[in-house]
């Protein structure tokens, strides 16, 4: 099971963590991995300037917005399935 943990503390949602949630969703969704992947909200992931942070399982924080989920997914998740 991977879980992509995605702040939601006030940096980032001022950044568009929601956006990404959706985002992460609708992939998730269209490509019918919903049993192979759990998308969480986290109120802080320690990396503020990194926002929107986004952490895949327990590896690094990564810089995730809604112009390169797409993106994010394919080189961090898809791999990790």
């Amino acid at each position: 099971m991977t879980i992509i943990h995605v702040c939601i503390g006030s940096a980032c949602h001022l950044k568009g963590a929601y956006n990404v949630i959706h985002g992460l969703q609708k992939i998730v969704e269209d490509r019918k991995l919903e049993d192979q992947i759990i998308i969480k909200a986290n109120f802080c992931l320690g990396e503020c300037t990194k926002a929107v942070s986004v952490r895949v399982n327990d590896n690094p924080i990564l810089s995730v917005d809604e112009k390169n989920v797409e993106t994010f997914f394919e080189e961090y998740v898809l791999g990790r399935v």
